[in-house]
């Protein structure tokens, strides 16, 4: 496969932005017209309770008695069927053939025992591969936008899709590509980083996996949050330019089906219920046709938030806003019908999202004649291939921060202390929204390291040492105190939170830091495996600030002191401050949460077996300063970070030579073309990822200071030296100002350089001709040859 920007051709772009989504699909699919004459067969059938079905979810544990399916209790509560089963895989314990029976089973129900007959949605999070019991768990997101790698994530959630359409699946809440710029945002693992561009480029890439060609055999995706969770969204120029990017190349190149709204507010009002988000800017504005979901007690949310009165009023301000679905159940939706009786809701916006859910449902098969509810094979959710994609992409994931020259190991290497809360730990594998993280955290169920099978750090280092290294392992210390670590109840809609407890000490032998120190003293090397597991970072999760937790900094300061190497290894879903220890580690590696065979990964890293190639999606903070922190502001004063964004290192060097940038370009041109030379001058194979800046000159209209607008990740042997060559839209330097897009002209640097702060060379285009206005882009990413 080809890198992703390469695969955007003129062509394709053409076709893309003269398409409406759903057309986009539509052309190696089911035409317009037979999904319209679905829809309309299957509207035509439904009562008005049929239809306020069709707008509600409802979760599978209230269907079930004795861990199956009770068709007392869907008689019960689903008599005229249900739009949405939520989260129906990672709620339940069940074997890979046993979900797709229970699936099966009550799609049965819902097209042989309800008026209406239509099958249900069943959808779940894909961030990191189908949360399900036995699937692969791939890194969590932040690890893949450090991939820098569209290939690789649209490769994962292909087999993601595969995966969940076996098992009876045909929606995904995922991915989130909301812009993340403060590592204190609990959330932030979710995200792919805090640049619009990097975070467009993966997200898109991971939307093309998911659906595929034909609706009817992927998963349809959901673009979340809209728009602005996490972060600021007060100035309008950064919203319009950065903020929306991610779901408007999703919507316009990607045929993304699915949104879902944050449980934020934008311009004070809630963003399910805010028409001004929803319908002037989503639907209106950037063209959206699909589905809008609500997140997970979001409506309902209006009421405690005390945004309006009750849930009929939260019902009537969320649909009329232009909100379809009430997830994860019908807590304010069912006062929809008194509402369009007192005229608080029109029948016609009533109809209008009925359809919608509809339309959804045809694209996905659901309504065909006989729609296929999931695979009759023995199901297998953890096969090699999708297990070598989840190797391959942890390596890639790796962020190696600093090297004194320790690594790799050395072959001279005889005792290794292995130590830390995560050195043998499974629970600093995966991050929020893998099965794992959500039967523990929810529900309390134990973390099975079998099914999958999960490497810890420890399990994969001590199956590649050999027989002549002697692996010593005592944890040290825990991950935090008992008081750190909190439930946060305000922040999230989630009512479920309430009831969740910490289970962060749950079973653990006593810590033996004395234990630890006289093994690091007699050892060679130190390797300290630090940092958060699934309690202490993701959604409902809240700690004291983001330094190392409790006192593993203090601990680590301890195996410093002992005079011997300390590699300094950091599990989790953020950058966490390490300013007092860094300059005394030799080495330091953010390996984030890094998926199932994270341990060999990691292991792999340390010995040599593999370069690392990943680079920071986020700047890496030096404080614990509560503040936003992004490259594109320019880092001056307090914003200078410890890593910036798009830095780390390799175990080779690269030179970088002979720029070709024009002199001169015009407004009107179609592309800019930029070469230059990369040349691998170190002893080993490499793969070097390639970023491309730009910096407006003196415009009218201020722009950020630094901007990414192309990258590629270069593969180069030993002394090998390739030429990298990209094509650049004006487009791409236009500016939002007044309610349109302007292509100014004036002088533009360009740069090609190895981080956000790591330029190589440079040069000024003059951008020539008259001012372009338009009224959106069409354009969002180079070219690359």
């Amino acid at each position: 496969m080809k890198n992703l920007p390469q695969i955007l051709t003129a062509g394709f772009l053409a076709l893309a932005l003269t398409a409406s989504p759903s057309a986009l699909w539509a052309a190696s699919a089911v035409s317009e017209k037979e999904i319209a004459a679905k829809v309309d067969t299957a509207f035509k059938k439904l009562s008005e309770a049929d239809k306020l079905a069709q707008l509600q979810g409802i979760r599978p544990n209230d269907l079930m008695e004795g861990g199956k399916l009770s068709v007392e209790k869907c008689k019960q509560l689903i008599p005229h069927g249900v739009g949405h089963l939520c989260q129906y895989s990672s709620s339940l314990s069940l074997s890979p053939d046993g979900l797709r029976n229970f699936v099966r089973e009550l799609q049965n129900y819902l097209l042989t025992q309800t008026p209406g007959g239509v099958p249900a949605i069943f959808h779940e999070e894909a961030l990191t591969g189908c949360p399900t019991l036995g699937a692969t768990t791939f890194p969590q997101h932040i690890g893949i936008g450090c991939t820098w790698n569209p290939e690789l994530a649209e490769q994962k959630t292909r087999f993601t899709a595969e995966t969940m359409r076996k098992a009876g699946a045909t929606q995904a809440l995922s991915p989130m590509v909301d812009i993340c710029r403060s590592a204190h945002w609990s959330r932030m693992e979710e995200s792919l980083g805090e640049d619009a561009y990097l975070t467009s480029s993966l997200g898109l890439a991971f939307i093309k996996g998911l659906q595929g060609d034909d609706l009817r055999t992927g998963i349809a995706a959901t673009s979340k949050h809209f728009a602005g969770y996490g972060g600021e969204n007060e100035n309008k120029k950064e919203f319009m330019e950065e903020v929306l990017m991610p779901h408007e190349v999703g919507i316009k190149l990607g045929g993304v089906r699915s949104i879902m709204p944050g449980y934020h507010s934008y311009n004070g009002m809630r963003c399910i219920a805010n028409k001004e988000l929803l319908t002037d800017i989503l639907r209106n504005q950037l063209g959206f046709d699909g589905l809008i979901v609500s997140d997970y007690g979001a409506v309902y949310g209006l009421v405690r938030g005390h945004f309006v009165s009750d849930e009929k009023a939260a019902a009537a301000k969320a649909i009329n806003a232009g909100a379809d679905v009430e997830l994860s159940a019908g807590k304010c939706f069912p006062f929809l019908p008194a509402a369009i009786k007192e005229g608080a809701v029109s029948q016609e916006a009533f109809d209008t999202a009925v359809k919608r859910v509809l339309d959804l449902k045809a694209r996905l098969g659901l309504l065909d004649e006989h729609p296929e509810t999931a695979k009759d094979e023995h199901l297998d959710f953890d096969p090699p291939a999708h297990r070598q994609l989840a190797y391959e992409a942890a390596c890639q994931s790796l962020v190696l921060l600093k090297n004194n020259g320790i690594l790799p190991l050395k072959k001279g290497t005889r005792k290794i202390a292995m130590l830390g809360p995560n050195a043998a730990s499974y629970l600093c594998l995966f991050g929020d929204y893998t099965y794992q993280a959500l039967s523990a955290f929810w529900w309390n169920i134990p973390v099975n390291p079998e099914s999958p099978k999960l490497v810890s750090l420890y399990d994969g280092l001590k199956s590649k040492v050999g027989g002549e290294v002697t692996l010593l392992y005592e944890r040290g210390c825990d991950w935090s105190k008992p008081t750190e670590a909190k439930i946060d109840t305000k922040a999230h809609a989630d009512s479920r939170l309430e009831k969740v407890k910490m289970m962060v000490f749950k079973d653990l032998p006593k810590a033996d830091p004395e234990k630890a120190l006289q093994i690091a003293a007699e050892s060679d090397v130190i390797i300290a495996a630090m940092g958060e597991n699934l309690y202490l970072c993701g959604e409902g999760r809240e700690r004291e600030g983001i330094k190392l937790p409790g006192d593993q900094e203090a601990f680590v300061q301890k195996l410093l002191a002992t005079g011997k190497p300390v590699i300094l290894v950091m599990f989790g879903g953020r950058p966490q401050v390490i300013d007092q220890l860094e300059p005394k580690c030799a080495a330091v590696i953010q390996a984030w949460f890094p998926g199932e065979e994270g341990g060999n990964a990691v292991a792999d890293l340390l010995l040599g077996n593999i370069n690392p190639s990943g680079k920071l999606c986020v700047s890496y903070p030096k404080t614990d300063e509560k503040k936003m922190l992004c490259y594109n502001q320019g880092y001056t004063g307090e914003n200078v970070p410890m890593y910036p964004f798009g830095y780390g290192l390799s175990y080779t060097q690269y030179a970088y030579s002979g720029i070709k940038i024009p002199s001169e370009a015009r407004t009107s041109d179609a592309w800019i073309p930029v070469s230059f030379k990369v040349k691998n001058t170190g002893e080993r194979a490499g793969t070097e990822i390639v970023q491309l800046y730009i910096s407006p000159k003196g415009l009218s209209v201020p722009g950020k200071p630094i901007q990414l607008k192309g990258f590629q990740r270069v593969a180069l042997g030993k002394g090998e030296e390739k030429e990298v060559v990209f094509q650049i839209s004006p487009q791409q330097l236009a500016y939002y100002h007044e309610g349109v897009w302007v292509i100014e002209p004036g002088k533009y640097e360009i740069m090609a350089a190895a981080s956000s702060t790591d330029i190589r060379l440079a040069g000024t285009v003059e951008l020539q001709g008259g001012k372009k206005t338009l009224k959106s882009r069409s354009v969002f990413f180079s070219l690359t040859k």
